[in-house]
């Protein structure tokens, strides 16, 4: 593949048929993607925790009522012990890889604890673990028509209801999700 067809900060959507439980109706926000592979984050599946809980364990200072009641989501089946936080792009972080001029993804206590006290990114999503695929392996799953791409949305990543997202990825370059089918056979 060449650079331009890469998939830094585009989103890429699971579809239909795609029955892996990791990845069954997601939208992935992907971070990285070269010769190497691949690192996105799933960014409509909920853990079911806020991040107060995430300063609790941490032992973070709070004083953002706001950011304590953040959802965190599950990015992915790889590492989900470990944080990784999805935000524009602002401050000096320990660890941060910009994705785009407006989006970077950290993975570094500093931002968190920033967020805790209302001086971190203006916008974020913390999700605990990563979605990843080996040199070649997205690429194959394309082919396979396991996926979707579509450009990236600041409304679809940071403002839509989590269960609106997958459909919303698609629409965006004009794709009904629900009105794609599985296909008859193989031939």
């Amino acid at each position: 593949m060449s650079e331009a067809t890469y998939l830094n900060n585009q989103f890429i959507i699971a579809m239909p048929n795609l029955a892996d439980p990791n990845f069954f109706h997601t939208v992935t926000y992907m971070c990285q993607h070269n010769h190497e592979g691949a690192l996105g984050i799933v960014i409509n599946r909920s853990t079911g925790m806020k991040l107060g809980e995430i300063f609790k364990q941490m032992d973070i200072r709070v004083t953002s009522d706001t950011a304590a009641e953040a959802p965190i989501y599950a990015g992915g089946p790889v590492q989900q012990d470990r944080g990784f936080v999805v935000h524009t792009s602002c401050g000096k972080w320990d660890a941060t890889m910009p994705v785009s001029d407006t989006i970077s993804l950290t993975t570094s206590r500093d931002v968190i604890e920033a967020i805790a006290v209302g001086e971190g990114p203006e916008r974020f999503l913390v999700a605990l673990g990563y979605a990843g695929w080996g040199e070649g392996q997205l690429e194959k799953e394309i082919r396979d028509n396991a996926w979707l791409n579509s450009p990236f949305g600041t409304k679809v990543l940071f403002d839509l209801p989590i269960n609106m997202r997958w459909a919303a990825a698609a629409g965006q370059i004009g794709v009904d999700i629900n009105q794609l089918t599985m296909p008859a056979g193989h031939g």
